[in-house]
Formats: C-alpha cells, structure tokens, sequence
C-alpha cells in the first residue's frame, strides 16, 4: 500500500585513485594519539615532516618528495593549521587533495583548487584506513600531509594499477574545506506517546491495548462525505513535513464494510515511507503532526483510491479510517 524512497548519498570525486580502492577498507585502524577533546591524532613521523609543501590553502600545493621510504605506520604533519572544525568519525569531509608516489614523487592524482571537483567523503569506516587517519582530527582551513604504511596503503595489485610499484605508498596533501555533521539518529517510537485528547463526536471510537493497538469500531451511520481529522494522542516530538520520510504503526478500515484491509500492527513491525508516497488522504493526516502522536483519519473516495477503488477490499465508493502512530521521522 505504501511505497518507500531512500536518497543517495553522492560523493563528488570519481578519479583513478578512488577507482582502484581508495574508497573501500582494507585494513583496521591501528592506534593513534588521543588529544585532550579526545580525538586520535595520527602522530607525526620523520617521513611526513620531510615532505616539502609550499602554497597557500587556496591554490593547488607545490609538493616535493625526495628520498623518502614507506614508514612502519602512518604519519601525519599539519603544513598549514586551521581553526574551524573538527573532523571526527561520523563526519562528512570535503576537501581539495594532491596524491602523490611516495618512492618518485610523481602525483597520481588532484583536485581542481577551485571547488569544481571537490571531494566529499564520509568518515565511517569505509576508507582506506590510512586516508582516513590523515582527515580525523583535521579542522577546516587546514592542509595536512598524510603518509600512508604498507597496512594503511592500498594493496600491490592496487598500487600497480596506478602504475606506481608494489612496494610503493601514497602521500596526501589535503586541504579541508568543509566539516559536516550528521543529525544524530532518533530511534523510532514503539507507540504514540503524549496528553489523550477526546475525538469528536461521531468519530469512530478507538481503544488501545496494552501495547497500544488500536481497535476501532465505526459508528452505525454515514460517513461523513469530506476529510475529517482529529488528534487522538498529542505527541511534543518533531514536526512531519512534506517530502519526510516518516515511520508509523496504522490500522486501515473501511468505514462501509467495518473490516480492516490493511495494518502494521499485525504484520509486528511499524511501517517506514515517504509522505509523498501515499493516498492524498493519509499524507494529509501526518504532515503538520508531531511524533509521539497518534490520528484518526477519516478519507473519502475522492482522497483515497477514487472511484477505481483498491480490489478487493476496497470499492469505489468506499470511504476509509486510519489511525495512525507517528513513532519517527528518519
């Protein structure tokens, strides 16, 4: 009955390093210095305080790397020191970056510097660990230079992929441009919570069990022939938009027949859906409500199915009540 949309993420680089795996983990994250806000710094080591870069945080950098071999574990330097905030695991990363042969010094690949091909990335784990312990802790404005052990690295076949050889790493130099941080999660009610509020009369009459199924008994007459709504329980949570993706446990039932066509509580779980996937009716039931709160609806025909109906339990003509617990908005 309800249909569901989930938005990609896009991530904006699509280059010959992230083609051969800098994108996918390949190894766990070895142990890094914590600070005093506790985030792990990867510490600095002779190799990455050797690599030679000149250039403001704006252009493209002057990089030299000279006579330098692949250090026992990752390294970080910080060539210029932002003071706008900070990457932490979680975040999402956008960056302007130089790549470069640690054994030739050669570069692999690089951005634009001029926000065309900025590259976002998400620090969850995903990244070649080596890459992220190079971003982690960074502040926006900075630019730091990572350099990447053999267990951090991408693998030889990885590696020769790119040309470089087997035994080759990767130098970073990467401005941060942007931090962003993800809303956190709210998990998703199990049932509406809030003040009762008394329904109209000539709803339907509504009692809940003990774990806040309804049952819903429709009144011997007819059925009102416009949209009604009333508030049930009045829930202090955040407000559903249009556009939101919203989870909520409902029971359908056709006012003309008094069966139920259609219900989340039976099936044990509560249904997740995009409010503009759904009958004008119920999308209009929910959007302007706060979650903890649960609705009764009354839809006719026109605000329903139409005159086609939904076969076989609902006809053309058939005027349908939900209620509806809004437990969560993803």
């Amino acid at each position: 009955m309800f249909s569901s949309r989930k938005v990609p993420r896009v991530r904006a680089a699509t280059s010959l390093v992230l083609a051969v795996g800098l994108a996918a983990s390949l190894a766990a994250c070895t142990t890094t210095a914590p600070t005093a806000d506790g985030c792990e710094v990867t510490p600095s080591g002779s190799v990455s305080a050797a690599v030679k870069v000149s250039g403001g945080i704006d252009t493209a950098p002057t990089v030299e790397v000279s006579g330098l071999s692949v250090p026992v574990s990752t390294e970080r330097s910080v060539v210029i020191s932002g003071d706008g905030d900070v990457a932490e695991t979680g975040d999402t990363v956008i960056i302007e970056y130089t790549i470069l042969s640690l054994l030739t010094g050669e570069t692999v690949d690089e951005t634009a510097y001029d926000g065309s091909n900025s590259a976002s990335f998400a620090l969850d784990g995903t990244l070649v660990p080596g890459f992220e312990k190079t971003l982690l802790c960074s502040t926006v404005g900075s630019r730091v230079v990572g350099v990447l052990a053999t267990a951090d690295g991408l693998d030889a076949s990885q590696l020769t992929q790119l040309g470089l050889a087997e035994d080759d790493s990767l130098v970073l130099v990467l401005d941060i441009v942007s931090v962003e941080t993800p809303e956190p999660v709210v998990p998703p009610l199990s049932r509406a919570e809030g003040e009762a509020q008394e329904a109209p009369a000539g709803f339907p009459a509504v009692v809940l069990d003990g774990d806040g199924r309804p049952t819903v008994t429709i009144p011997d007459a007819a059925p009102p022939t416009e949209l009604e709504l009333a508030v049930l329980i009045q829930g202090d949570g955040a407000e559903v938009a249009a556009g939101d993706d919203v989870t909520v446990h409902y029971v359908g039932v056709n006012w003309n027949t008094q069966v139920i066509f259609d219900e989340s509580w039976a099936r044990g779980e509560p249904a997740t859906f995009n409010t503009g996937g759904v009958i004008e009716g119920f999308a209009a039931a929910i959007v302007g409500q706060k979650v903890g709160s649960q609705v009764i609806v009354i839809i006719p025909p026109a605000q329903g199915y139409g005159e086609a109906g939904s076969p076989p339990n609902i006809g053309g003509t058939d005027t349908l009540v939900f209620v509806v617990d809004i437990l969560g908005i993803a």
